[in-house]
C-alpha cells in the first residue's frame, strides 16, 4: 500500500481556508479512482515547539501504479489543479509507502 501525502502550513486566511478546502477540495479528492481511504487531520501541537504544519491529509492507494493513475486521472487533474489555485504556497506533497 501506498499513500500520496499533503501537508499545508498554517494559511494566512484560515477561515478561507477551511471553507474552501471542506466545500471544493475535499469533495474533488474524494473522486479520485482508486483510493481505498482519506484520512483528513488538524495539527494540534507539536511536542516542545510549535508544529510547522496546520492540516495534514493522506490519501491511500493499493499501489503506485493506481496511485500514479489516480493522479492522471481526470479527477486527479482537477484535483490538482484546485490545489494550486488555493494553496500553493502552503502545501507539500510526497509519497509514501505504507508497512501494515
Amino acid at each position: 500500500m501506498v499513500k500520496l501525502v499533503a501537508l499545508f502550513k498554517k494559511p494566512t486566511d484560515l477561515t478561507a481556508f477551511e471553507e474552501h478546502y471542506e466545500k471544493v477540495h475535499l469533495p474533488l479528492i474524494s473522486k479520485m479512482p482508486g483510493m481505498k481511504r482519506i484520512e483528513i487531520s488538524k495539527v494540534s501541537g507539536a511536542p516542545m515547539s510549535q508544529p510547522q504544519f496546520y492540516r495534514m491529509a493522506e490519501m491511500y492507494f493499493d499501489n503506485q501504479t493506481a496511485l500514479n493513475s489516480a493522479i492522471i486521472s481526470q479527477e486527479g487533474m482537477a484535483a490538482a489543479k484546485d490545489l494550486v489555485g488555493f494553496a500553493r504556497d502552503t502545501v507539500h506533497l510526497f509519497f509514501a509507502e505504507v508497512k501494515e
